[in-house]
C-alpha cells in the first residue's frame, strides 16, 4: 500500500509541476531593426516638437459632425474633461508601455526565457513607433478639428491651451499608440509561445480600451477618430512582428515523458 501511495503522489506532483516551455525564436537583424526603431521613434518625437509648423493652423475638416460621432460624444463626454484627459495620458503614456514591456518580460521570466527580453522590447518598440509615424502623417494632412474646439465660438478657438493641437483630431494618437503596444506585445508573446501570453493580451487590450474611452470622455476625439486609431494601431502592431519577425513554426505541440525516480513511476506532459 505504501509503495502504491508513493507512486500516486509522485504521479500527481509531476502533473501539477510546471514543465519548462520551449520558446520559439524570432527573426531579427540588429543592423536593420535598431536603426528602423530609432529613426521611427525620432521621427515621431521630432514631429511632435514641430507640431506648430506641421499641423494645420486652421481646420480642414470642421463642417457638420456625423451623427454617430455626435451621439457617442453626448453619451460619453465627462463634465470634467480635463480630468479625463489627464487619466488618458496616464493610461496611454505610462500604463500601456509598462504593461506591454513589463508583462511580456514577466511572461518570458516565467518560462525561464528572460534573455528574450531585449529582442521582444525592440520588436514592440519598432512596431509602435512605425504606427505612431503613420498616425502623425495622417493627422497633420487631414486637419480635423477636435470636438471641444469645434464647440467653441470662433473667437475663442485661438485661445486654447495648445492651439497647434486644435486640428489634429483624426485619428486618435493615444488610441493608435496603446493598441499598437497591446497588439505587438501580445503577438510577440504568442509567437514566442509564452504560457502567460493571455495575460499580456488581457492587460494590454484592457488598458487600450480604457484609453480610447477616455479620449472621447475628454472631448479630445470623436468616436470615428478612436475607432480608426484602434484599427490602424492594431493592424501595424500585429503585422510588424508577425510578418517581419516570424522565426519558425509556432504550432502548439504536445510533449510528454515517462520515467522513474527513486523507484517511483512518474509521468509529465505539457501543451
Amino acid at each position: 500500500m505504501a509503495a502504491r501511495a508513493c507512486i500516486f503522489i509522485a504521479f500527481a506532483l509531476c502533473l501539477a509541476a510546471p514543465v519548462r516551455a520551449q520558446t520559439a525564436p524570432m527573426r531579427y537583424d540588429l543592423r536593420v531593426d535598431v536603426p528602423v526603431a530609432a529613426v521611427a521613434t525620432a521621427g515621431w518625437l521630432g514631429s511632435e516638437l514641430l507640431k506648430g509648423q506641421l499641423a494645420h493652423q486652421t481646420c480642414q475638416w470642421c463642417g457638420s459632425v456625423p451623427g454617430i460621432d455626435t451621439g457617442v460624444r453626448n453619451a460619453l463626454k465627462w463634465r470634467d474633461i480635463d480630468r479625463a484627459d489627464t487619466l488618458s495620458n496616464i493610461t496611454g503614456f505610462a500604463l500601456a508601455p509598462l504593461a506591454a514591456i513589463g508583462v511580456t518580460a514577466l511572461a518570458a521570466h516565467h518560462d525561464d526565457a528572460l534573455g528574450n527580453g531585449g529582442i521582444d522590447t525592440l520588436i514592440i518598440a519598432e512596431a509602435t513607433s512605425l504606427a505612431a509615424d503613420v498616425n502623425q502623417i495622417v493627422k497633420f494632412a487631414v486637419g480635423r478639428e477636435r470636438p471641444f474646439v469645434h464647440a467653441l465660438p470662433p473667437e475663442a478657438k485661438g485661445s486654447t491651451a495648445h492651439p497647434a493641437d486644435n486640428n489634429t483630431s483624426f485619428y486618435s494618437g493615444h488610441t493608435n499608440l496603446v493598441f499598437a503596444l497591446a497588439l505587438s506585445s501580445g503577438t510577440v508573446a504568442s509567437m514566442r509561445g509564452y504560457r502567460w501570453a493571455p495575460a499580456v493580451w488581457a492587460s494590454g487590450l484592457t488598458i487600450a480600451a480604457a484609453t480610447g474611452y477616455l479620449r472621447i470622455a475628454a472631448d479630445r476625439h470623436y468616436f470615428t477618430d478612436v475607432m480608426l486609431g484602434a484599427v490602424t494601431g492594431s493592424a501595424i502592431g500585429f503585422a510588424v512582428p508577425y510578418l517581419l519577425h516570424s522565426g519558425g513554426s509556432n504550432v502548439p505541440a504536445v510533449s510528454g515523458g515517462l520515467g522513474t525516480s527513486g523507484g517511483a513511476l512518474s509521468l509529465a506532459w505539457a501543451w
